[in-house]
């Protein structure tokens, strides 16, 4: 292998990525097995996490499917030692399921949509964290998905940004609680067009063009999976040994 595999390449490594059976999620899975990692696709959704392993199969990488709801930390614990029993250890874990699909101001919002939001964009991430920390080997690695919503005010979306700005600040604590054994640093991504994302605004295929048309970013369109999935390998690669609590935003622009 040349000097940049041994750098950003993630042979040997064993990697589960949680919300993987579409948008971003699919997106960091398949980057990682590009990089030579044995992915564990999870999600809630059987078929989209099956085709996501199936598709990195075909293209020469290793993946399993399991069937996962991130809010129970029963199938949190059984998600871990799934990645154990079929690979032989654990390396890596990215937080990605997450999300809201309502815009609600929050003092019309219902109190069991901040509920549920939170378990998913917070309460989550600490169970995941503690449970894949526990049984990673030495130089383990988490990536916890944020959203640039965590250091707005977004109107109507006040109970997933709150969220999310926890879900940064656990990013920072964990990466002080479980260093050095452990790395834990955080994305914040920008417009990423994804299912979630859209429903969320209420946008279709139709208004992307006029959207960023509106938000001009210096790098000149909307994000991709990719991106965010190229953002991650960083973050988890030998290239960035010396990088730990840390949320970078990755949005095409400032």
């Amino acid at each position: 292998m040349s000097a940049l595999d041994d750098l950003f390449g993630l042979h040997g490594d064993v990697a589960v990525v949680t919300g993987a059976g579409r948008g971003i999620g699919e997106g960091i899975a398949k980057t990682f097995a590009k990089a030579g990692a044995a992915v564990v696709c999870a999600a809630r959704r059987t078929d989209e996490i099956e085709r996501v392993a199936a598709e990195i199969r075909a293209a020469d990488g290793k993946a399993i499917a399991v069937t996962t709801d991130v809010t129970a930390a029963a199938a949190v614990e059984a998600l871990a030692q799934a990645a154990i029993d079929e690979f032989g250890g654990l390396d890596i874990w990215v937080n990605n399921a997450g999300g809201s699909p309502l815009q609600v101001p929050l003092a019309e919002l219902p109190r069991d949509e901040w509920d549920a939001t939170v378990a998913l964009n917070l309460t989550a991430i600490w169970v995941c964290t503690s449970v894949a920390s526990r049984r990673m080997n030495d130089g383990g690695r988490v990536v916890n998905i944020s959203s640039v919503a965590a250091d707005m005010t977004i109107s109507g979306s006040g109970h997933y940004a709150a969220a999310k700005a926890g879900c940064n600040l656990l990013t920072r604590t964990f990466a002080q609680e479980l260093g050095p054994r452990i790395r834990v640093n955080g994305i914040m991504p920008g417009m990423v067009p994804t299912e979630i994302s859209m429903q969320a605004m209420n946008l279709t295929d139709d208004d992307l063009p006029g959207l960023e048309k509106m938000l001009a970013l210096p790098a000149g369109r909307l994000g991709t999976p990719d991106d965010l999935g190229a953002a991650a390998l960083f973050l988890v690669s030998a290239g960035a040994q010396w990088v730990t609590g840390q949320v970078i935003k990755v949005t095409g622009g400032p």
